[in-house]
């Protein structure tokens, strides 16, 4: 017979229904136990949105078990377990009947949860962009983690998470726009989010999703625009009363206006107006 490893030297396999116990008190580290799937909840926070097709690995579980535990803590107010990593294997064992999964317990408060949830899925490439980006922004919001620390929790260089993080610059609805035209390469996803307005992101979708964009044109044209430097913008004011009955708008050649500018334009307009010195304008009639 075979020596097992991995066990202390003062202790010896045993059916003793006390022995996880006993092993975890010795060491101090995370053990395995099989725990109620009724018992066991997704993670809230769980940086995948899309679980994906689990068919195979439905099928791979009815014919094999849950070969991988899943990582779970322990949390008291709800008497349950939450999933920190493995909740695809969850779902899948759950859609074939399983009444009880391999688990690892391990002590861990929020910040740890999210990091380790995001790393687990990071680490198996199962995030979209978005979903990364999302979730690189829940580490730097809720924990007031700076870029740099982020890169170091999560093993990538600073330069990447700052890239992964410019993704949410893209408005929702052109995001959803990004994932219908299976644009999901975060190189050319990039490239969007580089742009400028909302409207060179649009016109952006359009030529990559029609293969007239590529990482290198997209790059080419914004130093081409950096070189020659775009064209000012006329700063607009619009003003409409909560009846609607009249609406204001004021054009100015500069493309920055201070509001202190503003309300001296108004002032000088409404001078005006108290000298009658525009009565005979046909444009006032």
């Amino acid at each position: 017979m075979s020596k097992r490893m991995g066990l202390p030297a003062t202790l010896k396999m045993r059916h003793d229904a006390h022995y996880v116990e006993t092993l975890a008190s010795y060491s101090g580290a995370a053990v395995g136990r099989m725990i109620p799937v009724d018992k066991i909840r997704p993670n809230p926070d769980q940086p995948r949105k899309t679980l994906g097709d689990l068919r195979e690995l439905s099928e791979s579980i009815k014919q094999k078990g849950v070969l991988e535990p899943l990582l779970v803590r322990y949390v008291p107010r709800e008497d349950s377990y939450h999933i920190i990593s493995g909740e695809r294997r969850y779902h899948a064992a759950r859609a074939v009947g399983l009444r009880e999964l391999p688990c690892i317990e391990k002590i861990a408060d929020d910040a740890e949860t999210l990091e380790l949830a995001l790393i687990e899925n990071l680490q198996r490439k199962d995030l979209t962009p978005f979903e990364e980006a999302e979730g690189l922004y829940r580490l730097a919001a809720q924990f007031d983690y700076t870029h740099d620390d982020i890169a170091k929790k999560i093993a990538r260089a600073r330069s990447s998470v700052t890239e992964t993080l410019s993704l949410r610059n893209i408005p929702e609805p052109l995001r959803k726009r990004c994932m219908e035209k299976g644009i999901v390469s975060k190189s050319l996803l990039l490239q969007v989010a580089r742009q400028p307005t909302e409207k060179k992101m649009l016109e952006a979708v359009h030529r990559i999703a029609q293969g007239g964009l590529t990482r290198d044109e997209a790059r080419r044209e914004r130093r081409a625009e950096t070189t020659n430097g775009p064209r000012p913008q006329p700063f607009l004011f619009n003003f409409q009363p909560e009846n609607q009955a009249f609406r204001l708008r004021l054009q100015f050649r500069k493309s920055h206006v201070t509001r202190e500018e503003l309300i001296a334009t108004l002032r000088s307009i409404l001078a005006a107006l108290e000298r009658a010195e525009i009565e005979s304008d046909p444009a006032v009639a």
